[in-house]
């Protein structure tokens, strides 16, 4: 019977350090997917930016080849009769 209070006295008092580590590991491992997760979401913000500065690009110079195709049809000097 003594040697099983001796056990459990060691259990216990090895058990308490133990919790902490394994606490502050998890705590540690959820700051860094907190962080994972932010930097994901600022990915996502930069994508669709660029998305739109590029769609946006796009259309401008797509305007841009029909003025140039429309001022070309019109132009007088390329009319032969």
């Amino acid at each position: 019977m003594g040697t099983l209070i001796e056990l459990i006295a060691v259990v216990l008092i090895f058990s308490i350090p133990l919790a902490g580590i394994l606490t502050s590991h998890l705590r540690k491992s959820k700051k860094i997917q907190a962080e994972i997760i932010r930097d994901q979401l600022e990915l996502e913000r930069i994508k669709q930016q660029n998305y739109l500065l590029e769609t946006e690009k796009l259309r401008l110079e797509l305007e841009k080849m029909k003025k140039k195709d429309y001022t070309e049809e019109s132009d007088p000097k390329d009319i032969h009769i």
